[in-house]
This record gives C-alpha cells, sequence and structure tokens, in this order.
C-alpha cells in the first residue's frame, strides 16, 4: 500500500490572465503562441526550461524532415519560416530545390550524409529530398526573438502543475516556479506539452502509448572529411565497423553519425532504447544513465578504429532525453495507421507531413471544451503517431491550433465550434500548404 502524506490547504494567487494560454514551447507550442499572437490574441507561453524549442533544441533533434511528398515541398507557415531564419544567421543548412527529389550519385554524394533521405521511399537508392539541419543554439536563438517579436508574453522556468477546469472547461492552469505555487487563466489553452499533460490533469479520454527513447548528442573535432573518404573508399569495412557500433549503442537509425552546420560537429540520433515510460522519473533517470554508459564506449571505439573520428569528444548530450511518445489523445477524431499509410486527407484538414494529413479534430478533446491540443501528443493511435511526430508538420498543427484559437475568441465560439473553412483560409494565406481537402460527405 502507497504511503501518503497530508498537505495544508492553500489559496493560490492568480499572477496572470491572457486570451489564450500555450502550455510547453517545444515546435508546436512556439508555433501556437506565434500564430494567436499575430491573429491579434493576447498570449502568453509557459515554458518549463530557460529556451524554446524543446525536442528541437533542447532534445537536440537537429534534422527537420517530413517535409516533402510526390515531388514538392507539402509543409509551410511557421515550419518554413523558421528554416528561413536560421539560414540567415548561418545556423542552418538545406538543399537547394534543384537537388530535390533526385537520387542520382552525385546529389546523393552530396547530401545523404546530412540525412535529407526520403526515409519512408521504398525505392533504393533513396532520393533527396527538401529537409534541414540546424544547430540548437540558433534555434533557441531565432524561436525566443518570433515569439517576443509577435509580442508574446513569455514565462520560462514555470512548470505545469494542474489544470484548472470549472464547468466543463479548462479555464487555466497552476505552475509550480522558483517563486512558489502560481495560478495563471486563459480564455483558451492550448496543450503542446508533449506529452499531454494539461489534457490528462483536466481529465480529457487519452491513451498512453510507449517507443523508443535517446539521449542525443554530439561529437566535435571529427575529421567529416576522411570519414566520408573512409566510407566511399572501403564501403565493406566502414559497414563492420558500422556495425560494431551500432552493436555497443544498442540501437540507431541506418546513419549513427550526422553532418551539422558546425564544422568538425557530428550528430548522433543516438542510442536508442526502448520499453521504456517517459512519465515514470526511475525510466527517465535510467535512460539519461544508460545513454551516457553507450555513448562513451562508442567514443573509446571510433577513436581507436575509425579514420576521421581519432581525435573526437563529447562535445555535448541533449539536456533534455528525447521522449517520443507518452499520453496520446483521444479526441474528436483519432488518425490511424491506416490513414497515414493511405494518404487520407479530411474536409477538416489543418496540417500536413510527408503524405499524411492532420484533422482539426484530432486537436480537440472529448468532452472538455476550452482546450486545443498540438505536437505529438495529438489524437492519432500508437502506430500512427510513430511515423507521423516529425517537427515542420507539429509546428503546422501548432500553427493551426493558435489561428484557431484567436478565430474561436474572435467569433465567440467553442474551439471545437471553431468555423473550419475560415481557418483553411487563414492558414492557406499564412503559406500553410493544405493539399486539396477533400468535400464533406
Amino acid at each position: 500500500m502507497t504511503q501518503t502524506v497530508s498537505e495544508p490547504g492553500r489559496e493560490t494567487p492568480v499572477v496572470a490572465e491572457t486570451d489564450v494560454l500555450v502550455v510547453g514551447g517545444g515546435p508546436a507550442g512556439q508555433a501556437a503562441a506565434v500564430a494567436a499572437a499575430r491573429a491579434g490574441a493576447e498570449v502568453m507561453l509557459l515554458e518549463r526550461y530557460g529556451y524554446l524549442g524543446g525536442l528541437a533544441s533542447g532534445g537536440m533533434v537537429l534534422v527537420l524532415d517530413d517535409m516533402c511528398a510526390e515531388g514538392e515541398v507539402s509543409v509551410g507557415g511557421l515550419a518554413l519560416e523558421i528554416v528561413d531564419r536560421l539560414q540567415r544567421i548561418g545556423a542552418c543548412v538545406a538543399p537547394p530545390l534543384e537537388d530535390c527529389f533526385r537520387n542520382d550519385a552525385a546529389v546523393r554524394d552530396r547530401w545523404v550524409r546530412w540525412g535529407f533521405e526520403e526515409l519512408y521511399a521504398r525505392k533504393k537508392p533513396k532520393p533527396i529530398v527538401y529537409s534541414a539541419v540546424f544547430d540548437p543554439e540558433g534555434w533557441k536563438q531565432v524561436s525566443q526573438e518570433m515569439v517576443l517579436d509577435a509580442g508574446v508574453r513569455l514565462r520560462c522556468h514555470a512548470w505545469f502543475s494542474r489544470a484548472l477546469v470549472e464547468d466543463g472547461a479548462v479555464t487555466g492552469v497552476v505552475v509550480e516556479s522558483k517563486a512558489g505555487r502560481q495560478a495563471i487563466r486563459g480564455r483558451v489553452v492550448i496543450d503542446a506539452t508533449g506529452d499531454g499533460d494539461v489534457f490528462g490533469s483536466a481529465g480529457a479520454p487519452s491513451v498512453h502509448g510507449s517507443y523508443i527513447m535517446t539521449l542525443v548528442h554530439r561529437l566535435a573535432d571529427v575529421d567529416t572529411d576522411a570519414a566520408v573518404a573512409f566510407e566511399r573508399r572501403d564501403p565493406a569495412a566502414a559497414h563492420q565497423l558500422d556495425t560494431e557500433v551500432k552493436q555497443l549503442l544498442g540501437g540507431a537509425w541506418d546513419m549513427w553519425w550526422m553532418l551539422t552546420p558546425r564544422p568538425g560537429v557530428v550528430w548522433c540520433n543516438c542510442p536508442h532504447i526502448p520499453g521504456y515510460d517517459g512519465l515514470n522519473p526511475e525510466h527517465l533517470t535510467h535512460i539519461e544513465i544508460e545513454g551516457r554508459r553507450r555513448f562513451m564506449k562508442v567514443v573509446d571505439f571510433v577513436r581507436a578504429n575509425y579514420p576521421g573520428f581519432q581525435r573526437a569528444y563529447i562535445l555535448d548530450a541533449a539536456p533534455q532525453v528525447g521522449v517520443r511518445q507518452t499520453r496520446l489523445l483521444d479526441g474528436e477524431y483519432v488518425v490511424t495507421k491506416d490513414d497515414i499509410v493511405s494518404r487520407r486527407t479530411f474536409p477538416d484538414v489543418i496540417a500536413r507531413g510527408r503524405d499524411y494529413y492532420t484533422p482539426y479534430r484530432s486537436l480537440i478533446p472529448k468532452g472538455i471544451d476550452g482546450l486545443l491540443v498540438a505536437g505529438r501528443c495529438y489524437a492519432a493511435t500508437p502506430e500512427a503517431q510513430r511515423i507521423s511526430r516529425e517537427i515542420p508538420p507539429v509546428m503546422v498543427m501548432g500553427e493551426a491550433a493558435g489561428t484557431a484559437a484567436a478565430l474561436s475568441l474572435d467569433s465567440g465560439v467553442a474551439p471545437r465550434k471553431v468555423d473550419v473553412a475560415a481557418l483553411q483560409k487563414r492558414l492557406l494565406a499564412q503559406g500553410v500548404n493544405l493539399g486539396t481537402p477533400v468535400p464533406v460527405a
């Protein structure tokens, strides 16, 4: 039997009120905040860390993919704006469009080590597609300025504690910080926590999923030219070394290291560790410890054996564990794997990925008003979410949620009653690519 302690009752001060309250400053949350503010709403953005970007910056998920479908760039809006801003400060690399949707050897040699392959392509060699690799500090800088330039009130170092629910609607949240326990009210709240913390606290129905977790890291002082030359000169030997590295890691994608915008710095999106719960602090601690143990073994191995890595060292490990799946909303519509693989579109589509579509209904909780959801915790089956949770499409999802929140306030209706046609019209005007929504049956 679990022991308990008694806590005294308390009055929690309300320290702020706003039109739109966004909880979580990851890619979806920052996009939601910017979109709502640009639409004229008063917006506050809450973030538990001291920077924006979530798993993009803090989790160091440094490749932006799932941006193309059938020969076109399928995302738009804020997801492309941040790429442009990152490129302007030299913190991002992306292939020119004339090199995209090709798989000839010369193009592949230029871009494959950046991770710009079409990952889900059935044909080999896989074609190069429009993607982007960025520097995590660059993301923090650019996203902060985007949010502040839009007029968003940013409040960092504020950890979500619980949702405030009145008459079946979320009316704000309680946060914990160095200032103690405080309440913040919002006329519309957007859950962009990634883990569905707000809708979970509010009692909205959900499922609990799980997928591999990762402690991403970067290596510095790598002679990348020498490493690439070795791989091309002796692919059999390189394959054998890669196999040994992956055995030490216990799990990785095809390429365990990739190029970055910083000379001599490579990105390692590994090790992949399955079977743990991203909502369990003991499990998260294990990932931190075990992840470091594994990649330190790899550093010793590649320094001794892999050409180009003789002087390599750990530059940094991600300050946030790479959690891919926890709570998933059981929303008004739950996206299925069949929806994704069959490329099913919807009358209320508000975002696209590489070849899949997100309906507005999958952002809306059942039975709870005043709340929208954006990011990897949106309403999808666990199987569907695993292949539809990349950063660019969830940024578009966030942009849609923020725009919808502002529309709901302008029109005086609950978020679930927003005129979807008006929402789609605004998103298209903002540069979002919705494809061709199917007509309402």
